[in-house]
């Protein structure tokens, strides 16, 4: 890479425009000779007199990040002419709200089975004999009474480890919460 603009290779730009690459040529360290497909895209989109404006008006050590910019948003036109890097947004943003909703339809699940292994009676004090299950509509909140009422988030159990294990938790440690995972978008 070094050796070939050591013998005054020019730089991708000056060879498509079909110009003597200059030493000081605002392109030459952004589109090396080894890249032309980088500097096509960037010139078909954008025009080389614009990108020299532009580079032209940013300080040095903006460049670089603007070059990337340009040549991603290059690519993405060449791809895509209408919607261009829009469009992969796009679809990127409605594959995370779709697996938002797969993450929420599994979190319903593990508290509907969490829910589940609760005892169906409540312990009663000795002496009494009255019998009362709980419902489905009540066991929630007995849930809640026995594993968060120390102050504990919603999946941690007083005893500290679950009775049962997920594949993606550290099983040294038995705190799921460790991860962060709290927080909203």
């Amino acid at each position: 890479m070094a050796s070939s603009s050591s013998y005054n290779s020019p730089c991708a730009a000056c060879k498509l425009l079909r110009r003597k690459c200059m030493p000081g040529c605002i392109f030459a360290p952004y589109f090396p000779p080894e890249e032309p497909q980088k500097f096509v895209n960037v010139h078909k989109i954008f025009g080389a007199s614009n990108v020299t404006k532009l580079l032209n008006e940013l300080l040095p050590h903006q460049r670089e990040d603007a070059v990337n910019s340009l040549a991603y948003e290059a690519e993405a036109r060449v791809r895509d002419p209408v919607y261009g890097c829009v469009g992969a947004i796009t679809f990127l943003q409605r594959q995370v709200q779709r697996l938002q909703k797969e993450l929420d339809a599994a979190n319903a699940d593990l508290i509907r089975y969490a829910c589940n292994d609760i005892p169906t009676a409540l312990p009663q004090a000795p002496g009494t004999s009255s019998f009362q299950p709980l419902t489905p509509r009540n066991r929630l909140p007995e849930f809640n009474r026995r594993n968060i009422g120390d102050g504990g988030g919603f999946y941690q159990v007083s005893g500290g480890a679950l009775p049962y294990s997920f594949p993606w938790n550290d099983a040294s440690s038995g705190d799921i919460n460790d991860g962060g995972g709290e927080g909203g978008m």
